[in-house]
């Protein structure tokens, strides 16, 4: 059952001085085939937006990761990004704001559960990032990506047990690579604390580079948590920030 848009843009932050456009991103191409009898324009649907969306991501997340970490190599924002962008990503940020819900769908995409598609809903999002930007500009779109995709928590298959897609392992690594430039020596890993029943715990690893840098983060696997708390350092070299600061990426015990 479709949600009304409008409660959409409370979720987002944003209002549509142009409500069609809106509509648009968030109609299926099945929706719009079922609506007209048959083909129609390209303007009737979501598609043409995904594409121009998924442009729009690319440059906005490739300019915030260049601001960010100005101290690091391309290859290791290449990686950072591969993720931010990965269906698996967008499809964690789409859930969190709950935009199957509002989707128009044909009938039989939404008997085949539609609204819950990996890949309908990141389509979705990148037009919905692709009609921010016609409706409001760069500047409306650059602070919905930061907000919504760049600072949100690193989507994975939690919920179908993998924890933790491929790309976002390579912290570690960029974290090694960042350490030998700077001449430092190589982060360390350590289980400090577990807790939980046996079935369902909770790790919480720390990470130290010499004397100066260290981070912790949780994660129902050990795995998951030492990449949360080598992202929380990366992230602070990155910055030069405060070095004894810790990591908040932990995952609460009944998550």
């Amino acid at each position: 059952m479709q949600v009304e848009p409008a409660s959409l843009e409370a979720r987002i932050n944003y209002r549509f001085s142009d409500p069609e456009l809106l509509h648009r991103a968030l109609t299926h191409s099945s929706a719009a085939y079922e609506a007209r009898g048959g083909p129609g324009s390209p303007q009737d649907d979501n598609e043409q937006l995904e594409f121009l969306g998924d442009s729009i991501l690319g440059f906005l997340i490739s300019e915030a990761l260049v601001r960010r970490y100005p101290e690091s190599r391309e290859g290791d924002l290449s990686q950072i990004k591969a993720h931010l962008v990965s269906a698996a990503h967008l499809h964690g940020v789409a859930r969190r704001l709950d935009l199957g819900s509002y989707l128009e769908l044909g009938r039989g995409e939404e008997k085949s559960g539609g609204r819950t598609r990996k890949t309908l809903l990141g389509d979705a999002l990148e037009a919905l990032i692709a009609a921010i930007y016609l409706d409001g500009g760069v500047e409306a779109v650059r602070s919905f990506v930061a907000a919504h995709i760049f600072d949100a928590p690193f989507s994975g298959d939690e919920d179908a047990g993998t924890d933790i897609q491929p790309a976002i392992t390579n912290f570690k690594s960029a974290l090694q690579e960042l350490a030998t430039t700077r001449q430092l020596p190589a982060p360390r890993y350590t289980v400090v604390r577990e807790r939980g029943p046996e079935h369902s715990k909770t790790f919480t690893v720390e990470v130290r580079i010499g004397k100066d840098w260290t981070g912790q983060a949780d994660g129902r696997t050990k795995k998951v948590a030492a990449q949360r708390a080598a992202r929380g350092v990366f992230e602070r070299m990155g910055q030069d920030a405060p070095p004894t600061a810790e990591a908040s990426a932990g995952v609460p015990p009944d998550s």
